[in-house]
Formats: C-alpha cells, structure tokens, sequence
C-alpha cells in the first residue's frame, strides 16, 4: 500500500469523480504534459466524454490548485489542466506504449480500486447512519453549549469592565469636583 500512496496524493475530487490531472500523470509516466496532451489529441476519439477526461474551468482550477498552474510567469494565462477518470487513466495505457508508462497504469488503476474498495466499506446501513448522526448530532450541541457558556463568560467579564470603567468615572468627577491647592509657593501670611 506505501507504493501507491504517491499516486493517492494525486488523486482528486473533481465534479463528482475521481480524477488525475495531467501535469501529475506526465511526472508519473515521466513525460512532459505537452506530449502526454498531444498524445490524447492524437486519439481524441479514445477520450470523448466527461467519463473519461475534461479540462478544468478556471474556478476549478483555482479552487483545487495552487495559483502557479493558473498563471504563468509572464502574467499571461496558460492553459487549464485537463482531468483523467479512471477510464481515462486506463485508456492512457492504449496511447502511451512505454514500458514505464505500463507499470504506472497499473499503479493507478491499483489506487483506483482501492479508493472505490473503501467507499464500498463505508456504512450503507441504515441504522448505522443514524448512529452517525446522532453522535454528530451530540458532538454539534456539546460544543454549542461550550460556546454558549463562553458568551456568558464573556457577559460577565464586559458586564464587570463597565462597572470598573464607571467607578473610575465617578472618581475623575469627584477628583475634579474637589479643591485644589494653588499652584506655586505660599506665602505664609496666604495660608488659610
């Protein structure tokens, strides 16, 4: 299972499929994305259809990727990265003949199966669903109770600020309010 897990670091979620992107499966059947595309127009017909591969549109690209695949040095555009399905993937092995790109479809159609064996193992169960829900259901009004306690908190401690803040009003007025000494030396006849 460690040998796929680089390839499980490339797998995406994108509308609703798994997929690769084509600059990731170019590094892995170690060709540049320019030929692996070219390869794919060449037999375009292999790959029509959303099920077997799509280009990204520029909000998928920027919300899956980091901006340097959006934009190029230059400040101009490049192109968006095209998305292989599992199909695509395994249909990549017809175009690209290389004894290496051979042993890397296997790989990726070995972590294409284990991701769909763990979705199948996940609970389908009606009652366990349930469960889960109602375990979140408590985890949701447990830490809305802590939230709730830390508002109240919160009330306190403002609620005591104002009370400081107004005792130290009432001590400037009073300060303010009272006599004060003349400024400057006193003469001893002008003591009261």
């Amino acid at each position: 299972m460690n040998e796929l897990e680089p390839i499980y670091q490339k797998i995406h979620f994108i509308r609703g499929q798994r997929v690769m992107l084509d600059f990731d499966l170019a590094i892995l059947y170690g060709v540049e994305t320019r030929a692996l595309n070219q390869a794919v127009k060449r037999n375009k017909e292999r790959f029509e259809g959303e099920d077997f591969m799509f280009q990204l549109t520029r909000d998928e690209a920027e919300e899956n990727l980091t901006s340097q695949f959006v934009t190029s040095s230059w400040g101009g555009t490049r192109k968006l990265p095209y998305a292989f399905t599992e199909l695509g993937v395994a249909m990549l092995s017809s175009v690209l003949r290389s004894r290496t790109a051979i042993e890397i479809n296997r790989g990726v159609m070995r972590a294409f199966v284990e991701f769909r064996r763990i979705a199948a193992a996940l609970p389908t169960n009606t009652d366990d669903i349930k469960e889960l829900k109602r375990e979140m259901q408590g985890i949701k009004d447990y830490i809305e109770e802590i939230l709730s306690d830390q508002n109240d908190i919160n009330e306190e401690n403002r609620m005591q600020l104002e009370l400081i803040n107004q005792a130290l009003a009432e001590l400037q007025v009073e300060r303010k309010s009272s006599e004060r000494r003349p400024i400057g030396f006193l003469q001893p006849n002008d003591k009261k």
